[in-house]
């Protein structure tokens, strides 16, 4: 199973990657080269976190997999919100 540890060293583990905080405390914002590519409320249940994505492909995931939905309060062309439930 997929904890929030195992997902933030996952994010990190991308060569140049960086945890931040901008927005507020307890939402991790992921970024590699100064360009965010993630976003989790590591805290939450259930798990989610907002993935950066070309737009075919993120209607594509979305079209294909239900716990895959439009990105939360971002821009639905270019992100998806993954809720991870094991």
């Amino acid at each position: 199973m997929l904890t929030a540890a195992k997902l933030r060293r996952h994010c990190l583990v991308l060569p140049g990657s960086s945890e931040e905080f901008p927005f507020r405390p307890g939402l991790s914002v992921f970024k590699v080269s100064g360009k965010v590519f993630a976003l989790s409320p590591l805290g939450d249940r259930p798990l989610r976190i907002s993935l950066k994505c070309e737009p075919a492909l993120a209607e594509q995931l979305r079209d294909t997999y239900p716990s895959i939905t439009p990105g939360y309060h971002l821009n639905k062309r270019h992100w998806n919100t993954v809720e991870i439930d094991g």
